[in-house]
Order: structure tokens, then C-alpha cells, then sequence
């Protein structure tokens, strides 16, 4: 299946690491479609793209966060797409320092919870199925090293969400163990940023994004997790082809 004929939702993709695998893919010849609940967040991503790819960017106005507005959201894509051939899953946060749990409120704690988790259950439900069946197609999720660790004082929050997002990318590697979808994760252990906002040791967004629309483009594993530490894990990846 050529490039041109696969069409990757990419949930999150109006974010700073989605934004940077939506151009990636769209660079390589994907159509690529984005949910947002933000029309602002979509116009700036339509912005970043390459002006002679836009045609290849569809966007939906959705709530992937909850199931009603997961199921509307998909039926509004398949209308506009027709198809979904491959899946990429960057839902979330990327930073949370309010405080030591103490000064937390439930309140706060659920909203971590269904921000970095509850929204990646309930969209892998809506939009696995369209990909599940078929060894062609690939589901990939995005994860981050911050449930393994904490950041620094007062990003404990973060950990505890991070933290569950993992068990929940474990859980379906165990689960699905012959699904004939490749699945699979990437875990950044570092930081990740948009050119005018890195930092040393930081991962530039559009560097991230080639090697996931590498990963998406090969096809070439399943039931993997690639851990990126650093900005030279990338380059290597892509050189070595051990996507």
C-alpha cells in the first residue's frame, strides 16, 4: 500500500509532539487527519504544515475524551476520509507543577487522570476497531518517561498520570498479543519542543515526528516500545532503520 493511499489519524495532533508527526507524515505522503476540540489549535497546525500538503490534512472539530463525543468524532472523520489506515495516539499534557499532592484536589487528580488517560481508553476503543483486523495497518501511541520518575517537586501529579498511561500501553501489548495490527509505543524520556522554545537534551518536534512517521511507514514491527532518551537515540534510529 503506497504512502498516498493510507490515511493516519493522528488524536492530538494539534499538539507540540503530534503537530510535529502531522507534518512528518504529511512530508512523507500520508493524507493525515487531526481531531482537535480547539478550531484555533487546528488552524495553527494548518499553518506549520507545507503549503503544498495542506490538501492532505483533513481536521475535525471533536471531543475525543468522552464516548459520545469519540463516536461522533469518528463518524464526522469516515464521511470526510472515507478510511482509516493507521493510528497515532499523542493525547495529553505535557506538564503539571501545582504542587506536592497535599495541596491537590480530587477534583484536580480526576482531571489529570481523564486528560492523560480516560481520553487515551476511550479514543483506543472508537478507532482500534478500524484498524484491528487488518496486518497493513499500525496503532501507535506516544508515551512519556514521567510515570517512571518524577520531574521535580511538585510535578507529582503528572507522574501518577504518565504512570497510568504506560500500565494502559503494557496492558494491551499483553491483551492483544495476535492482533494483527502492529502495535506499538514510543516512549520520550526527555523533554519535547517546538524550535524556538529548546533546551539542551530537549527533542525538537519535527525531529520526533520523522522518526514516529518512519515507525508508521515501515510497518516493520509489532508489540514494540522504542525508548528515546535523547536527541542522538532519533539519529540513530532513523540511520539504523531499527524502527
Amino acid at each position: 500500500m503506497a504512502n498516498s493511499d493510507r490515511v493516519v489519524l493522528v488524536l492530538g495532533g494539534a499538539g507540540t509532539v503530534g503537530s510535529g508527526i502531522v507534518k512528518a507524515l504529511l512530508d512523507k505522503g500520508f493524507k493525515v487527519a487531526v481531531i482537535s476540540r480547539d478550531d484555533g489549535r487546528l488552524e495553527r497546525l494548518r499553518s506549520l504544515v507545507s503549503p503544498t500538503t495542506q490538501d492532505n490534512l483533513t481536521t475535525v472539530v471533536g471531543n475525543v475524551g468522552s464516548e459520545d463525543g469519540a463516536a461522533e468524532a469518528k463518524e464526522a472523520l469516515l464521511r470526510a476520509v472515507g478510511k482509516v489506515t493507521d493510528v497515532v495516539s499523542s493525547l495529553g499534557f505535557s506538564w503539571w507543577q501545582e504542587g506536592p499532592p497535599h495541596t491537590q484536589t480530587l477534583k484536580d487528580l480526576h482531571w489529570v487522570m481523564e486528560t492523560l488517560l480516560f481520553s487515551t481508553f476511550v479514543s483506543w476503543k472508537v478507532f482500534f476497531p478500524l484498524v484491528r483486523d487488518d496486518c497493513s495497518c499500525t496503532y501507535t501511541f506516544i508515551t512519556g518517561g514521567a510515570g517512571e520518575k518524577l520531574l521535580m517537586p511538585g510535578t507529582g501529579f503528572l507522574t501518577i498520570g504518565a504512570a497510568s498511561a504506560l500500565a494502559f500501553c503494557q496492558v494491551l501489548r499483553e491483551e492483544y498479543p495476535e492482533v494483527p495490527c502492529k502495535l506499538n509505543q514510543v516512549k520520550i524520556n526527555t523533554g519535547v519542543a517546538t524550535p524556538d522554545r529548546m533546551r539542551p537534551g530537549y527533542l525538537d518536534h519535527l525531529d520526533l515526528g520523522e522518526a514516529v512517521a518512519a515507525l508508521v511507514e515501515r510497518r516493520s514491527s509489532s508489540h514494540s516500545v522504542f525508548t528515546v532518551n535523547c536527541p542522538a537515540d532519533l539519529k540513530t534510529a532513523l540511520l539504523e532503520r531499527n524502527l
